[in-house]
């Protein structure tokens, strides 16, 4: 996994009302620091990504549908230098994926309804300097494909 990357199992707790399942807490092992809580939404087969941050870390968990969140270490000096995650995230598998600072990020809707993250990073939006940095979603050096990979 890449280095500083990581992951937190999510508990469903189900009753005939209805489901609750925590995201995270100030508790948490991958918890920093709040910056604010936001939602974003893909369609099936739709491709956000690629893009990083130089100061923020984000806490992403997929609570409608399913992504397949992709992760590439293009910090050089890092030990997981060059290396790609892809991570299954939503209502089947239901994950937190913290991605530090520096790591490239993207999401793919793989579900046949449109799906829906939540994502809690570390610092608030600055509309004015935004610390976000994108790439083309395809046409870039990051060494992977959003294609299904069948077998």
């Amino acid at each position: 996994m890449i280095e500083g990357v990581k992951i937190k199992k999510l508990k469903v707790i189900a009753d005939e009302r209805g489901r609750l399942m925590e995201i995270l807490r100030s508790d948490d092992e991958i918890f920093q620091r709040f910056g604010q809580v936001y939602m974003t939404t893909a369609y099936p087969g739709v491709v956000k990504g690629w893009h990083y941050h130089k100061k923020q870390s984000d806490n992403m968990a997929v609570v409608r549908g399913m992504m397949k969140i992709v992760l590439y270490d293009s910090r050089e000096g890092s030990p997981t230098f060059g290396e790609v995650n892809e991570f299954f995230a939503g209502s089947h598998n239901p994950i937190v994926v913290h991605i530090p600072p520096l790591v490239f990020h993207g999401f793919k809707c793989i579900s046949e309804e449109e799906a829906i993250v939540v994502n809690t990073p570390t610092e608030v939006y600055h509309y004015q300097e935004p610390d976000e940095f994108r790439v083309h979603p395809h046409d870039n050096q990051i060494p992977y494909r959003w294609e299904r990979k069948d077998g």
